[in-house]
């Protein structure tokens, strides 16, 4: 069962059951296109034995599946069986660190995890498709293989050796390889950026490069010529990971002196182009980066003024525990634009409204110049630190905004399904899971991506907590 809880609270709420249900109760009308199916991951279980896990990326995963055939929804949603997960019911404590949370350890087992480090698989944050598998995916370089299908966990295929990665792996224009990068710990450590045909292959080396010291880095930038590291100036302290007296959130520090590196590698033979300095900043998201035919690399991101979003995530605050200060800080669109021969670094917003959870017409724009970046956030007019309880819709090119909001209810990412005859960028749907809180329970919104409008909702019979990214894999 779930907890009750009032508010946008309810979407930290641990949630206990996993359902089956071949038909939603629907509102509206579907495109006759639409066939497919949405999955999604993210935290469901912040309740471990007696304890309670410390921050909402520290959740122990749940897989959901949206289904659209036949002008109908059904939906099922199961417990990701990470590693992690396994671990935890057979102890019956937490027994992986987290993002946020370090498990009871003694003396003894924090230095036997120097040696042999035990890194969660908690696949919590999005999910991939390579080929025709799928996996769960969290900051960590364990993958977990799961059936799109039945969402039941089938393996632990091996991925590229290292120690922290993304969950967001972009996908290459020509070979559907899955391009990322990961940091290797130690006393000199390096980016490595690699391709990745299918889970458990060969990664393909592409371009290492030196850490110095390594950057919290959520996400990267792919054009069609460079990858683009954004190294914020959130930077590893590595004598508390080594000593591991602390969560790895805890091992990081701000130093906004050191402004922002932009890493751009090149590509097509891992030639670093150049290191670049811009103005201190922070992001989780980059929303898409391309050439603009001029010498210059230009790089979108939801950009903080700084790292306290990170903080602001803690589950006390967001579940109304303790007091929650100036709330959850905003990012805004914001574009770099790099003079790859220069030098130069010039940041400036492209839009006043807020926008976080971003998502692009992928397949179409991304890597190239766009117009249209959806997402959520709070509201324009909603008070500051205003938890998330609005869609936007974004002209990147003006900055103008359109928007979509229903009072007491607290909308997630809107993730852009493009119609199959296409005949523009935003032609297609943006399909969001919707926490009604006066309801105390969920529904899928599918907007018209266009106008922004309503077209269906299909209602769950209980509350979904918050995730974070999904994917739509088409029928």
């Amino acid at each position: 069962m779930s907890t009750t809880t009032a508010g946008h609270a309810q979407g930290f709420a641990t949630l206990t059951e996993e359902v089956a249900l071949e038909r939603l109760p629907l509102r509206g009308a579907l495109p006759g296109w639409l066939e497919g199916t949405l999955l999604r991951t993210g935290p469901a279980q912040w309740e471990v034995g007696a304890s309670t896990l410390t921050h909402w990326f520290d959740g122990l995963a749940m897989l959901h599946s949206f289904s659209f055939a036949d002008g109908e929804v059904s939906y099922a949603s199961r417990f990701l069986q990470s590693r992690t997960r396994q671990a935890a019911e057979a102890a019956g404590r937490q027994v992986m660190g987290e993002f946020a949370t370090d498990p009871c350890r003694s003396i003894f087992q924090r230095v036997h995890a120097l040696f042999r480090p035990q890194a969660t698989d908690n696949g919590n944050v999005n999910v991939a498709q390579l080929g025709e598998r799928f996996v769960a995916l969290t900051e960590t370089p364990m993958a977990v293989e799961f059936d799109p299908a039945t969402l039941a966990t089938l393996g632990f295929p091996r991925w590229a050796p290292g120690h922290v990665t993304t969950a967001h792996p972009h996908a290459d224009r020509d070979s559907g390889e899955a391009i990322n990068y990961v940091t290797r710990l130690g006393p000199r450590a390096t980016y490595h950026v690699y391709g990745l045909a299918s889970p458990g292959g060969r990664p393909r080396p592409i371009a290492t490069v030196a850490a110095r010291p390594p950057a919290y880095m959520h996400s990267f930038g792919l054009s069609e010529r460079h990858v683009v590291l954004a190294e914020f100036p959130l930077v590893l302290r590595p004598l508390a990971l080594a000593l591991g007296r602390a969560p790895f959130a805890d091992c990081f520090a701000w130093q906004p002196s050191r402004g922002t590196t932009f890493t751009v590698l090149d590509r097509r033979d891992g030639s670093l182009r150049g290191r670049f300095r811009g103005e201190p900043l922070f992001a989780f998201h980059h929303v898409n980066a391309f050439e603009d035919g001029d010498g210059r690399l230009v790089v979108d991101l939801c950009a903080y003024a700084d790292a306290s979003i990170v903080r602001s995530l803690y589950l006390d605050r967001l579940r109304g525990e303790a007091p929650v200060g100036a709330g959850v800080p905003d990012a805004f669109l914001t574009r770099v634009e790099i003079d790859l021969d220069g030098g130069a670094v010039t940041t400036r917003r492209l839009s006043e409204a807020p926008l976080e959870l971003p998502r692009i017409n992928y397949g179409a724009v991304n890597e190239r110049p766009y117009r249209w970046a959806w997402g959520a956030a709070r509201g324009a007019d909603a008070p500051p630190g205003t938890f998330i309880d609005t869609l936007v819709k974004v002209d990147v090119e003006s900055g103008a905004t359109t928007t979509w909001s229903e009072p007491g209810c607290w909308p997630g990412e809107p993730v852009f399904v493009a119609a199959p005859a296409r005949a523009a960028e935003d032609d297609g749907v943006c399909l969001s899971v919707v926490l009604d809180g006066a309801a105390g329970r969920s529904f899928l919104l599918v907007l018209d991506a266009a106008g922004f409008t309503e077209l269906a909702r299909a209602e769950v019979p209980h509350h979904i907590p918050f995730g974070f990214h999904g994917q739509f894999a088409r029928a």
